[in-house]
């Protein structure tokens, strides 16, 4: 008969404080590995880090520069999830496959959609300030 329970990893932690510990160490450790491994997650980061300096020089609302510096972080965010996609896909097969070639794809679509994102977003918040 079919066990109504739900199956939970060997993997998954417990609770309490020790398990946020732990994910703050993972999360460290992805961010390191990310840092080490993925060169647009580097410009991207070195990207925001610019990014952030100018956003909290401007002379705008605090809302406005939240908008700017928020939107490079979810650039970051989407970018670790491409390359967590990517690793996953190469961790099943290094083989050329339709589904395997969709799914790296789709992550980079998203990465590009952030970034566009981005970039609009700055340019709305901006173009008061830099139009004649």
């Amino acid at each position: 008969m079919n066990d109504p329970r739900p199956q939970i990893s060997q993997f998954k932690s417990k609770s309490g404080f020790s398990r946020i510990i732990n994910a703050c160490g993972y999360s460290m450790a992805g961010l390191r590995s990310a840092w080490r491994s993925e060169h647009a997650f580097r410009q991207e980061l070195l990207l925001f880090a610019v990014a952030s300096v100018v956003a909290l020089v401007l002379p705008l609302p605090p809302a406005h520069k939240l908008l700017l510096i928020g939107v490079f972080v979810l650039v970051l965010i989407v970018e670790l999830i491409n390359s967590a996609i990517e690793a996953v896909v190469d961790r099943v097969s290094l083989e050329s496959h339709p589904l395997s070639k969709n799914a790296k794809d789709f992550g980079s679509a998203a990465v590009l959609l952030a970034v566009l994102l981005a970039f609009a977003t700055w340019a709305v918040i901006l173009w008061p300030l830099l139009a004649p």
